[in-house]
Formats: structure tokens, C-alpha cells, sequence
């Protein structure tokens, strides 16, 4: 990315998604917009590859909203305050998560990854990450 952390803030910004990492969830991602990239203050955005039958550790985002839209693939994802709630969210389809919602993610193919664009209220995305270990076991 060309864009530095000290970008203006009146200038916009065009750039590609970054070097991507592994998050505290467990998946991978390329970070595009956020506090880092651009000087964002109230939102992030990334691309998020879940590998063929993965599955995220459980998870919430404290104080933090977050919005995704599945570029490609099938994921399923339990969510709830003990993961009681499930969907099913295909290609195409777009995803709301409130602040403080724990959710557990997971790739419903065994054959393909499954890619989608995240928006997150966090320019700073992993801060906002609390894992919830004890969730983990519930649908093993």
C-alpha cells in the first residue's frame, strides 16, 4: 500500500489490500482501509479468506459493529451469547453483526475457501477482538 498513516485527512485514497496476516480469530487477512492505511478513525476495512473446513475460534468485537459481504463460498456462523443462534450465508449475501455479539464462523466447504469484504466500526480491527475460549467447545 502507498498510503501511510499520516495521509491527509482531506485527500481521499485508492489502494489495494495489504500483506496479509492471521487475526487472533484464526483467519486470514488483508487489511485495506483502516487507522493504519489511511488515518481512519471510525472504520476498517479488509478481505477475509476462510480456508476450505476451517472454522474461527469464538469471538466477539467489544463496542464494535461489523458488516460483511461474501464474495464467494458458503459459510456458516453460530452467533449469541452462547452460540444458540445459527445462519447460513452464501455468495452474494451480506452479513450485519452488532457490537458485543460473540459469533463463531466457519466454512461450509470442504473444497473451497470462502472470501468476503469486512467492514468493521474498529480502525484499528484486532483491538476490539476479546476471544471467547470457553464458547469454543460448544459445536466442536
Amino acid at each position: 500500500m502507498a498510503v501511510s498513516a499520516t495521509h491527509d485527512a482531506q485527500t481521499c485514497a485508492c489502494l489495494r489490500a495489504g500483506e496479509p496476516f492471521i487475526g487472533k480469530q484464526g483467519f486470514t487477512y488483508a487489511p485495506a482501509v483502516s487507522a493504519e492505511t489511511v488515518g481512519a478513525h471510525g472504520i476498517h476495512m479488509q478481505l477475509l479468506t476462510i480456508p476450505p473446513g476451517a472454522r474461527a475460534k469464538a469471538h466477539k468485537h467489544e463496542h464494535h459493529e461489523t458488516a460483511i459481504h461474501l464474495l464467494s463460498g458458503e459459510v456458516g456462523m453460530w452467533y449469541g451469547e452462547l452460540l444458540e443462534n445459527h445462519m447460513v450465508t452464501r455468495a452474494g449475501d451480506f452479513v450485519y453483526i452488532p457490537a458485543d455479539t460473540p459469533h463463531l464462523p466457519y466454512n461450509r466447504s470442504e473444497a473451497e475457501p470462502a472470501i468476503a469484504v469486512v467492514a468493521r466500526t474498529d480502525p484499528n480491527e484486532q483491538e476490539s477482538v476479546v476471544m471467547l475460549p470457553e464458547l469454543d467447545g460448544i459445536h466442536a
